[in-house]
């Protein structure tokens, strides 16, 4: 007997959370449709990073002068960032 009542509190608690997504995507859509949602500023310019790498820096030497990571310099050398 407690196993198909376990059963269907998996199965209310796995609606709520689908209920609970939609509703977020939803505030999200909406919050993009207004102007608000823009997510994070860019930490780097990948205009000077460029720059370095020009000069002859290389990625590891970039990246602890910005204080990043190298995939962070990759990604702005590549012109993803």
């Amino acid at each position: 007997m407690l196993k198909p009542q376990a059963g269907m509190l998996g199965v209310f608690a796995e609606f709520e959370t689908n209920l609970r997504k939609e509703r977020q995507l939803e505030g999200i859509a909406d919050a993009k449709a207004r102007g608000v949602y823009k997510g994070r500023k860019a930490s780097i310019d990948p205009v000077k990073v460029r720059e370095m790498n020009d000069r002859g820096m290389g990625p590891s030497a970039i990246a602890k002068a910005f204080g990043i990571g190298r995939a962070s310099v990759y990604r702005a050398l590549e012109g993803r960032a």
